[in-house]
C-alpha cells in the first residue's frame, strides 16, 4: 500500500508512502480516500492527520503516471481534495521537507495545516508549461494573499515554510512545528485540540481580493509577458489568479481546469514535460544498474590550465572538491590561475559569490609542473590540444604516475577514446568527459564510453557529474560523438545556403527567430572558424566524395577566425560580442557563387530552418541506429544543454516528432532534388524512414 492507516488514541493518521517523494499516483489516491472513509466511520476517531513518510509530505503528481490514463482515473486529485474537504472530522495536514504541486494543493484542501521549518513549498507546474490544475490558483491566493501567491505560481520556485509563515495575515499555516523531529507529536496534539471545532474551516471560503484590482493584474501581465515571451503558461497563471479575485470559487475552479487542459496540448508544455522526463532518463544507463558500486572521488587533477582546463577545474572547486592543475610552464600556470581568480572576482563583484566562499574555493586549488605530483588524485581530466599525438604523450605519462583505480578522463571533443585508452595498460579506467565551453557555465557533459570502459567508472562519472551540477549524457565512440557529429551536418547545410543565395546574417536571423541561441555563423565565430577548417581538411582526405561548400575555407584563408581575431563571418569590436555584418565577406560569398556559375535565388526562412534542423535530425537517426546514443531524448538533452536549441521546442528529435516524421521525410525528399545540395545525405536514415512509414515517433 502507498498510503498507511494507523490510529493513535482518538486521532487517525494517514501516511503517504510512495517513495521517493510520495507522488500522488492512483494507488496513493485510493489509499487516501479509503482511509478517510474508515476514519469517518470509526466513532472512536475524532480527528485525522495527513502526512508523508520519508523525505517528503508530497512532491505532487506521480511522474511514472504522466500522460497515462491512470493520472486521470477516479479518484483523481480533485476528487481526493473534495473528499478531504467533505470529511465530517477535521483533517490536519502535517507538512515537512517537500510540499509541492499537487501535494500543496492537497494540503490546501485540508481544514488545518502545521508545517515543519525548512519545508520547501512550491507550485512548480509552470516549469512544465502548465498552471496548477487542482485548485492551486484558487486556494493559494486565499490562504497566502494574492501577491505572494501569484509570485510563487508564476515562478514555480520553492519558498521555505518559515518565510511563508511570516507573511502578515496568511492562513496557509495554522501553526509552525518547533522542528521536523517534533512535527508528528505536535500534529497529533493539534488534531486533538481541534477535534470538536465546528464548522470546519475551508480555504475555499476565505475572501480573495486585491486592492489594486485590474491595474495590478495588468501590471503583472505586462511583467510576465516580457519575461516569458515564448511560453504561454506564465501569463495564464495571472489570468487564473485574477479569476480567484473575481469569480465565485467553483467558477474559478472550472476556469483553472479549462486553462490547465488547454495548456496540456500546447507544443510548449509537451516540450517541457518531455525535457523533464528526458533529463531523468539521461542519468540512467541501460546496462549499468543504479546499485553499481562507485569509486571514491575525493580529489581531482586537471591537465592544462587554458580556457577549458580552468573552466573544468572551477566546476570541482565549486563543489568543494580539491583540484591540482598541471601545466608544462610556470607562465601558463600563472595565466590560468589569474583567469580563475578573475572569474570568481567578477562573481563576488556582482554579489553572486561571498568573499569567504571565493577564498575557500581558491584554497582548494593547487598547481604543479610535475606529473609525479598528481599520483594521489582519484580522477584526472586532460584538457590539452585536440591532437592525437599530444593526447598519447599525456596518457602514457598518466598511466605511469596515477595510482591503481584512478579514473583517467579525456576532454576530447572528437577523437577516438578507444585509441586514447589503448595508450595505457588500464583501458578499463579510461573514459571521455567532454565539457562544453565555457566549462564552468555550460550544463552539458558528454560522457564517452569506450569499448573497455568499466561499468563502475561510468557509474562514478555519472555520480560526479551530478555533484558538479552537469547534465550528463552517455555517448558511444564515433567522430564528434553526438553533438559535434550532428553540428557538422548543420554547418554543411549553412554553407550550401550561402552558395545558393543567402547571406550569413539571413541564415542566422532565421535560426534565431526559430529560437536558437545563435545561428550557425555567429556560433562558428564564437567557437573559432579555424576549428571547423581543421575538421574539413581532415574530411577532404578521409571522405573525398563528400560534398562541401568552400566558402568557409575562403574566409579562413583571410585569417577571419571569429571573435578571437576580431573578424569572422562578422566584425567584432574589442570587449563586445555584437556581430557586425561585413560587406567584404558578403562580396567574397557573391564572387565565389559567381565563379561556380550559380544564379542566386530567394530562400525563405522556413527552408533555412527545415534544412538546418532536419540535417540534425537525420544525422541523429543514424547515431541512434548505430547505438552511439541510447535514446532519442538523450540527443535532445545534448542539444538543449550544449547547443542552444530552444527549450520550448524540446530538442531536435522532439521537434521532429511534433512536426510529424512523415512530413520531415517528405521535406528531405524535396531537398534531395536540389542539385546544389547533397542528395546522398538527404536519403532518410533507415530508422527515420521506418518510423515515418509506421506513423511512429522517436520519443
Amino acid at each position: 500500500m502507498t498510503a498507511k492507516y494507523e490510529v493513535h488514541g482518538s486521532v487517525a493518521v494517514i501516511t503517504l508512502d510512495n517513495p521517493p517523494v510520495n507522488g500522488l499516483g492512483y494507488a496513493t489516491r485510493v489509499g487516501i480516500t479509503d482511509s478517510l472513509q474508515k476514519a469517518n466511520a470509526d466513532a472512536a476517531v475524532k480527528s485525522i492527520v495527513l502526512t508523508g513518510a520519508g523525505k517528503a509530505f508530497s512532491g505532487g503528481a506521480d511522474i511514472k503516471e504522466f500522460g497515462s490514463p491512470k493520472a486521470l482515473a477516479e479518484p483523481n486529485l480533485l476528487s481526493v481534495i473534495l473528499a478531504v474537504e467533505n470529511s465530517s472530522k477535521p483533517v490536519v495536514a502535517a507538512v515537512h521537507s517537500v510540499c509541492m504541486g499537487g501535494g500543496l494543493e492537497l494540503a490546501l484542501g485540508c481544514h488545518y495545516r502545521i508545517a515543519a521549518p525548512g519545508t520547501n513549498v512550491a507550485l512548480p507546474e509552470v516549469k512544465l508549461g502548465l498552471i496548477p490544475g487542482a485548485g492551486g490558483t484558487q486556494r493559494l491566493p486565499r490562504a497566502l494573499g494574492v501577491e505572494p501567491a501569484l509570485n510563487m505560481i508564476v515562478s514555480g520556485e520553492p519558498v521555505k515554510s518559515e518565510l511563508l509563515a511570516q507573511i502578515p495575515g496568511q492562513k496557509l499555516f495554522d501553526r509552525m512545528a518547533a522542528s521536523a523531529e517534533s512535527l508528528a507529536q505536535e500534529a497529533l496534539a493539534f488534531a486533538q485540540a481541534v477535534s470538536d471545532t465546528r464548522p470546519l474551516p475551508l480555504v475555499r471560503n476565505l475572501p480573495c481580493k486585491h486592492p489594486g484590482g485590474d491595474a495590478y493584474f495588468q501590471f503583472a501581465r505586462n511583467m510576465v509577458k516580457g519575461m516569458a515571451k515564448n511560453f504561454p503558461a506564465p501569463v495564464k497563471c495571472v489570468d487564473a489568479v485574477e479569476a480567484a479575485t473575481k469569480k465565485k470559487f467553483d467558477e474559478g475552479m472550472l476556469f483553472e481546469r479549462e486553462i490547465f487542459i488547454n495548456l496540456m496540448w500546447t507544443p510548449e508544455s509537451k516540450a517541457l514535460r518531455h525535457i523533464f522526463a528526458a533529463e531523468r532518463a539521461a542519468s540512467k544507463i541501460p546496462d549499468v544498474p543504479e546499485v553499481t558500486p562507485k569509486r571514491e572521488i575525493k580529489s581531482i587533477a586537471v591537465i592544462g590550465a587554458g580556457t577549458m582546463g580552468g573552466g573544468i577545474a572551477m566546476n570541482f572547486l565549486n563543489a568543494g572538491i580539491p583540484v591540482k592543475m598541471l601545466e608544462m610552464k610556470q607562465e601558463a600556470l600563472d595565466k590560468g590561475l589569474a583567469t580563475i581568480r578573475k572569474n570568481y572576482e567578477a562573481q563576488v563583484k556582482k554579489g553572486k559569490l561571498k568573499q569567504d566562499k571565493y577564498e575557500q574555493r581558491m584554497g582548494l586549488l593547487s598547481t604543479t609542473l610535475s606529473y609525479d605530483e598528481l599520483k594521489d588524485a582519484d580522477m584526472v581530466i586532460e584538457a590539452v590540444f585536440e591532437e592525437m599525438g599530444v593526447k598519447e604523450k599525456v596518457f602514457k605519462e598518466l598511466d605511469r604516475v596515477m595510482k591503481p583505480g584512478a579514473i583517467l578522463a579525456s576532454n576530447t571533443s572528437t577523437l577516438d577514446v578507444n585509441k586514447i585508452a589503448a595508450f595505457t595498460k588500464r583501458p578499463q579506467d579510461v573514459v571521455g568527459m567532454h565539457f562544453f565551453s565555457p566549462a564552468n557555465v555550460m550544463k552539458l557533459l558528454e560522457v564517452i564510453r569506450g569499448e573497455k570502459t568499466a561499468k563502475d567508472v561510468l557509474a562514478t562519472v555519472m555520480a560526479v557529474s551530478k555533484k558538479i551540477r552537469k547534465t550528463a549524457v552517455v555517448s558511444g565512440v564515433c567522430d564528434g560523438f553526438i553533438g559535434n557529429r550532428m553540428i557538422e551536418q548543420y554547418g554543411r547545410q549553412g554553407g550550401f545556403l550561402l552558395d545558393e543565395g543567402c547571406t550569413p546574417a539571413q541564415v542566422d536571423k532565421a535560426m534565431e527567430k526559430f529560437g536558437m541561441a545563435m545561428g550557425p555563423f555567429r556560433m562558428g565565430d564564437l567557437a573559432g572558424n579555424d576549428i571547423g577548417w581543421a575538421i574539413r581538411k581532415r574530411r577532404y582526405q578521409e571522405k573525398p566524395d563528400m560534398k562541401y561548400s568552400k566558402t568557409a575555407d575562403l574566409l579562413c584563408e583571410k585569417g577571419r577566425f571569429g571573435q578571437k581575431t576580431g573578424a569572422g563571418w562578422y566584425d567584432y569590436v574589442p570587449g563586445k560580442r555584437d556581430a557586425i555584418p561585413n560587406a567584404e565577406v558578403v562580396k567574397m560569398i557573391e564572387d565565389h557563387r559567381a565563379s561556380l556559375g550559380i544564379t542566386p535565388r530567394k530562400i525563405s526562412d522556413e527552408e533555412i530552418v527545415q534544412r538546418l534542423v532536419y540535417a540534425l535530425v537525420n544525422e541523429a537517426a543514424h547515431i541512434l541506429e548505430e547505438g552511439i546514443a541510447s535514446r532519442a531524448s538523450d540527443i535532445d538533452m545534448v542539444y538543449l544543454m550544449g547547443y542552444g536549441f530552444p527549450i520550448y521546442r524540446g530538442g531536435p528529435m522532439n521537434y521532429a516528432d511534433q512536426v510529424g516524421l512523415f512530413n520531415v521525410v517528405q521535406s528531405m525528399k524535396r531537398f534531395a532534388q536540389n542539385p546544389l545540395d547533397d542528395a546522398k545525405f538527404w536519403q532518410p536514415a533507415p530508422l527515420l524512414a521506418k518510423l515515418a512509414a509506421e506513423g511512429k515517433t522517436f520519443n
